[in-house]
């Protein structure tokens, strides 16, 4: 039985197969046109999932899709209605994609894929709840998705038994936290479905000054989680904007405009928001374990990449447990409405152990061979040194040790917005230059950005206050007590952005101003090669935590084949890329020239 699961036509567009209820691969678009949070149809993401399973389109039973079009144009027509005749020109730009596109996916499907076989079609809750509970470990488990919004629901929550996903509760548009969030998003001056991370990053910096006024003008906030927003001071519902001008008066001056300079004002509105988000977190962490009576909790939804307030959820909430959706935004909805076909639809037996999800480590995307790799390299005539399997782990510790910065291209790529040692830029976690030197010459992305390490599963509370393994790079935990610097006096009296360049532990480069970190553990199952790296530079230097971020520069999505890797390790200051079993030398290569055929047949395509 074969299932592919799609999401698209509003932020990252994915594709994932499932066959005999195991998930084999998914890929988002953007990885393969390169048009970051590409949000079109997944051609090329489909395509590479029929490869990877050796089938093609008419070989599939079911396709199914993460949500219902009709239903998302009826809350769209009826939210236009409500408000008109405000909205009028963001009405006549939206309405011709509609009819002449989003309304007629099922024909669209059927006729690019020359696909007559049955079609299914859950809610966009249903498929990131199905996301989040069927590929967890949990045969039973209590499920919380919250996003801008689906059809109607912006947030639900409900229970997981064995194959079945029932929902409890939901809140409706245009009450939405991923919207309160990506409104601050807008306001803050970056740029919505996409620099929502940047707000949480840049939260440590400022002090919750606006929180009262966020809780006490902007949102409605009851006990148990749910809330109401004034919609007086926002513009989403029928305009192009994300606020108006009364939140602006509210805040007391206009958004930032985008690239201009961040202020500690812009730094306290980012704090603010995160508090509050995280408080709406926890009091619905606690209404729905106090509802469900169940000890685990599984999490999806754009907002449950906000990995602040999950690991608040673990540490203060109520549950024993959680597990993330890795892909917890749209991307993941493919793969959601893949497995709510195989379970609940199709009612096949489910059994989970209690310990290993069935996201296999979340690589699931395409993977170079090295007879591929060679092959791109001598066509390319680029120079490279062949390093065996076994020499990988202690070469590579070796250069890292040397503080040099490796592009590191291995095994099959992530999916999901997380770069998990597929496809991953890494360094020294101990130097305290490394965080500047590769936001601004390697990332070429904010300064006060954060890096996230990577640490040996067994050496993980060493170093992290998490007792849980966290594969997936979705929980904050703070660094170790024992590791932090004690600030001098000098150093207390800094604020803000001036606490970027402070020392504060024995592995700088990956611990934020608040002390924390975003925490990848992992183990020789899921990743057996990055796992022996991160042991050989622990053996070397006393250490089992790198930097790991994503293999990319700012505005464009992470590397997946050969030449992405090249071209991206050319156009930055890494100082060495691995490509399987090749590894390349900076200062050995030849400039790029842009009159190269292939590389402008790259630019090109």
């Amino acid at each position: 039985m074969k299932i592919l699961g799609i999401s698209c036509f509003y932020h990252d567009a994915a594709a994932a197969l499932i066959v005999d209820g195991k998930l084999i691969c998914a890929a988002q678009e953007e990885r393969f046109t390169r048009k970051k949070h590409d949000f079109n149809f997944p051609q090329h993401a489909i395509d590479f999932c029929l490869r990877d399973g050796g089938i093609e389109g008419k070989d599939l039973d079911i396709i199914a899709f993460y949500d219902k079009p009709f239903l998302k144009f009826e809350r769209i027509l009826e939210t236009y209605l409500a408000y008109a005749p405000h909205g009028i020109s963001s009405f006549l730009q939206a309405m011709p994609l509609w009819i002449k596109q989003k309304l007629w996916i099922k024909d669209s499907i059927q006729e690019k894929m020359s696909f007559k076989g049955k079609m299914v079609f859950p809610e966009h809750h249903q498929s990131h709840a199905a996301s989040a509970f069927f590929p967890s470990p949990f045969q039973e488990a209590a499920f919380l998705t919250l996003d801008g919004v689906g059809e109607w629901a912006t947030a639900s929550y409900g229970v997981g038994k064995g194959n079945h996903i029932e929902l409890l509760g939901e809140i409706r548009f245009p009450h939405s936290l991923g919207l309160l969030y990506s409104a601050f998003t807008y306001y803050t001056g970056f740029k919505v479905n996409s620099g929502e991370y940047k707000v949480m990053g840049l939260a440590p910096y400022g002090k919750p000054v606006y929180k009262d006024l966020i809780l006490s003008e902007l949102i409605d906030l009851k006990e148990d989680g749910s809330f109401k927003m004034n919609m007086k001071y926002f513009d989403y519902c029928t305009g192009l904007r994300m606020v108006n001008r009364k939140f602006e008066k509210l805040f007391g001056a206009p958004a930032r405009k985008p690239e201009t300079k961040i202020t500690q004002r812009d730094m306290d509105l980012a704090r603010s928001v995160q508090d509050v988000t995280e408080e709406i977190m926890m009091r619905m962490a606690r209404h729905v374990q106090k509802e469900t009576g169940q000890k685990n909790l599984c999490l999806a939804g754009g907002v449950a990449l906000n990995c602040v307030g999950n690991g608040k959820v673990l540490r203060d909430g109520p549950f024993e447990r959680l597990w993330i959706q890795p892909a917890a935004g749209d991307a993941g909805g493919a793969v959601g409405a893949a497995y709510f076909a195989w379970y609940q639809y199709l009612g096949n037996p489910r059994q989970a152990d209690g310990k290993n999800d069935s996201m296999r480590g979340s690589y699931l995307g395409p993977e170079y061979k090295d007879d591929e790799i060679l092959d791109f390299l001598r066509k390319k005539n680029i120079p490279y040194t062949r390093v065996a399997d076994e020499a990988i782990p202690e070469t590579v510790a070796g250069l890292i040790a040397g503080e040099k910065v490796v592009g590191w291209f291995e095994g099959r790529m992530e999916f999901g917005p997380r770069a998990l040692g597929g496809r991953s830029i890494i360094g020294d976690a101990r130097s305290p230059k490394m965080q500047e030197t590769m936001n601004l010459k390697i990332k070429f992305r904010e300064s006060f950005r954060p890096f996230a390490p990577s640490v040996t599963e067994e050496r993980c509370a060493d170093y992290f206050d998490l007792d849980c393994e966290s594969p997936y790079m979705l929980l904050v935990a703070p660094v170790k007590e024992n590791l932090r610097r004690k600030m001098t006096p000098e150093e207390q009296k800094l604020f803000g952005i001036q606490l970027l360049n402070v020392v504060r532990s024995d592995i700088p480069a990956i611990t934020h101003v608040d002390y924390s970190a975003r925490v990848q553990t992992v183990n020789e199952k899921q990743h057996p090669l990055f796992y022996r790296v991160l042991k050989k530079f622990d053996e070397k230097c006393g250490c089992p935590v790198m930097i790991n971020t994503s293999f990319n520069v700012r505005g464009e999505p992470i590397v997946c084949s050969p030449q992405d890797a090249y071209l991206c390790f050319m156009r930055t200051n890494m100082d060495y890329l691995i490509m399987g079993n090749y590894l390349l030398e900076k200062s050995a290569q030849k400039p790029l020239d842009k009159d190269t055929d292939w590389l402008r047949e790259f630019e090109l395509d």
